[in-house]
């Protein structure tokens, strides 16, 4: 049987990875920062900026907690190693719990100074005065993002953790312990590359994923990408001023059908090269059988059915057979 320990640092570790990168069913749970502390950050709706300041640091403060909390829970599930009593305890250990202390003693402080004067040292806050006006606050900027946040014609896509928000007079990524911001009318949005996944666990289809830079004329505005589905690509550019540049050359598939097709003509380069037998005609890289005469099109593929051979026979009675596709 597996030591306790061992078992209780395997689920922790999972724990630990699930609490940081949160997937689906952790969400589905309910066991995420926003909604376990829902009350403390306030709603979105109502206060957008102000939501993600309070939960970033909130985040931030709970992962300094997270080797801390390993420590605690090896007291109960390891007993015999005698973690209560520190002076006991082995020099590793030890070790291990001077260091935990320090990462959340320098989470606390951390959070502690972005706190001080309403919050105008943390980084969002800082991000959004970079697009104060003269004489002006980045809670002048705030109250125009949680304005327009409210309004139901907003692009939103990606999850909780890393969304795409597109408002009329703002771009912005919300990241786990920060929020980019750009305005619109400052930025160009340029297409930097895409990747493919033949199957989506969500969508149970294929998926394209673009990823776009978003870069501001505002030198004080740092440079972000973000990324979404290609079958979100044209939502957003109804809701963008200027187009998106397309510097990479990538093709962007914007229907499901698109994709499909994309991903069913990958699928059937990687077959084998279907040799002619005697009797067919070859065409360049395409067949047709010369015996069935009133077929005229050429056929691009042939499916083959294989079946394992007893001796010499064929099991249940099974054979090859050409079955070419107009």
């Amino acid at each position: 049987m597996d030591r306790p320990e061992t078992t209780f640092t395997l689920a922790y570790v999972v724990f630990a990875l699930c609490f940081v990168f949160t997937p689906n069913e952790f969400r589905s749970a309910g066991l995420t920062v926003q909604h376990i502390f829902s009350q403390w950050l306030g709603s979105e709706d109502m206060g957008f900026v102000q939501h993600h300041v309070r939960r970033s640091a909130l985040t931030a403060l709970l992962h300094c907690c997270l080797p801390l909390g390993y420590y605690l829970g090896m007291c109960v599930a390891a007993p015999d190693q005698d973690l209560l009593r520190v002076h006991r305890a082995a020099r590793g250990w030890q070790l291990y719990l001077g260091w935990s202390l320090s990462v959340l003693l320098v989470g606390c402080v951390l959070v502690f100074v972005w706190s001080r004067r309403g919050w105008e040292n943390h980084p969002i806050c800082r991000a959004l005065g970079a697009h104060a006006l003269p004489r002006s606050s980045w809670r002048a900027v705030a109250s125009s993002i949680n304005t327009e946040f409210r309004r139901i014609d907003k692009f939103s896509s990606g999850c909780p953790s890393a969304r795409v928000i597109v408002t009329d007079s703002w771009v912005m990524k919300v990241s786990t312990y920060s929020l980019h911001i750009a305005l619109q009318q400052d930025c160009h949005l340029t297409v930097t590359g895409s990747t493919q996944h033949s199957l989506s666990p969500e969508l149970n289809a294929p998926l394209q994923i673009l990823t776009i830079s978003v870069a501001s004329i505002n030198p004080r505005v740092q440079p972000f990408h973000i990324r979404l589905k290609s079958t979100e690509y044209a939502e957003l550019q109804e809701k963008l001023h200027a187009p998106i540049r397309n510097a990479a050359n990538v093709v962007i598939h914007l229907t499901m059908s698109e994709l499909f097709l994309e991903t069913f003509k990958t699928y059937v380069n990687m077959n084998a090269v279907y040799e002619c037998p005697s009797g067919q005609v070859s065409t360049g890289r395409f067949t047709r059988s010369s015996r069935i005469s009133f077929i005229h099109l050429v056929c691009r593929n042939v499916a083959l059915h294989q079946c394992l051979i007893n001796g010499s026979s064929a099991v249940n009675g099974c054979r090859q057979n050409e079955s070419p596709n107009s």
